[in-house]
């Protein structure tokens, strides 16, 4: 039980509580225990994701007849992020999975392909992941060059891609792959599976952060993918995924504001507790000041997100807004573990204590999803500027 008093949250009832607190219940038991584990190992093992699936916290919105819910309220998919965050674990790509690469198969996947893939992505036994960045290419889309070239019924698929989350585990890649020299119509999506011929991982990425969580290297040699592994319509790739990135980017907001609500509160137990100069450190007035400051700009981002989720249900949740709220919460979550890693002192720069590993761990946050820079530039193109 957190000893702050948070503003009280808007848009959740009694079955998004209940769901709350077994999502709690469920990382607690199965996550937390096995954090130092996955990191020593660079990433979880499948039984969490079977577990997962067991226990209903993935691909909740995909139809029942798939075995999800069919209950399409992103506040769900909130609440599984959020818990994970608060588990203190990084690991499980949970979110890569469930909120970029469910709604794909769901908007533009025929029915033999839901047939094939739903159920198992419901269930954890088919992990997935999305393979857009390249060696030379970040958050420009236009620039992607690995290539796919109709042959027959087949695409021959060569390049390579990195930075991808679930790489190592994935059982299904969704690959941006370029079928014309049009840089935007020119990109279409391609569901190559890991045992595809000619498809191979490359090594799991030594990061800084986020050590449980499998980012990898892949490529493709001559790599044959039936043409039946079309997502949508060919030269649609771009738009398709133009469109979901806002949802991509509310995730990323997500954990941005829970990561720094935890941290947040863990410090507050450790200066109240932790002494210095004959006093606890957060008697001191720069403790005072710096713990007012901080939680005052969580809470204005926690209302922020949580009115975005609200419009993102109801189909309202802009293209700018989704930006704002990827990039200031994710400003905000940074400077935030920062300024609580320095109130520990020196014990905040051991790993044995969560502020540390949460400082490494959220670097990312204002990099992936499209960084900073490109947040504020389709904030700006969108007022005309």
């Amino acid at each position: 039980m957190s000893t702050i008093n948070w503003m009280p949250r808007t848009g959740q009832d009694e079955e998004h509580l209940h769901f709350q607190q077994m999502a709690r219940r469920f990382m607690e038991k199965e996550v937390a225990p096995h954090n130092e584990e996955w990191a020593a190992a660079g990433q979880v093992s499948r039984d969490l994701w079977l577990a997962a699936g067991e226990a209903g916290l993935l691909c909740m919105a995909a139809p029942e007849e798939y075995g999800g819910t069919g209950v399409d309220d992103f506040r769900f998919n909130a609440i599984v992020n959020e818990e994970q965050v608060r588990a203190g674990s990084s690991g499980p790509g949970f979110a890569v999975h469930t909120d970029i690469n469910l709604p794909y198969l769901m908007r533009y996947g025929n029915d033999e392909q839901k047939a094939r893939y739903l159920p198992r992505m419901v269930s954890g036994e088919c992990i997935t992941a999305i393979a857009m960045t390249e060696p030379n290419t970040g958050s420009d889309l236009s620039g992607i060059k690995t290539s796919a070239v109709r042959d027959g019924d087949d695409y021959v698929v060569n390049g390579a891609k990195t930075f991808i989350s679930n790489g190592q585990m994935a059982d299904m890649v969704i690959t941006v792959v370029r079928t014309s020299d049009d840089p935007h119509k020119g990109l279409s999506l391609l569901l190559i599976d890991s045992d595809t011929p000619g498809f191979d991982r490359g090594r799991n990425l030594d990061k800084i952060g986020m050590k449980a969580q499998d980012t990898s290297e892949l490529f493709f040699d001559n790599c044959r993918v039936p043409a039946s592994q079309l997502l949508g319509e060919e030269g649609m790739g771009f738009l398709y995924l133009v469109g979901n990135l806002p949802q991509e980017r509310l995730s990323i907001a997500c954990t941005a504001v829970s990561a720094a609500e935890a941290i947040f509160e863990e410090t507050h137990a450790y200066i109240t507790s932790r002494k210095a100069f004959g006093r606890n450190v957060g008697s001191f007035q720069n403790s005072r000041f710096v713990m007012a400051e901080l939680r005052t700009k969580i809470e204005l981002g926690r209302v922020f997100m949580d009115r975005c989720l609200d419009l993102h249900n109801t189909g309202e949740l802009s293209i700018e807004h989704a930006a704002m709220a990827k990039w200031w919460t994710t400003e905000m979550q940074v400077n935030a573990i920062d300024r609580c890693l320095q109130l520990h002192g020196g014990y905040g720069y051991m790993t044995e204590y969560p502020v540390a590993r949460a400082y490494v761990d959220s670097r990312v946050q204002t990099i992936y999803g499209g960084t900073t820079e490109i947040m504020k530039e389709i904030i700006g193109r969108g007022m005309g500027l």
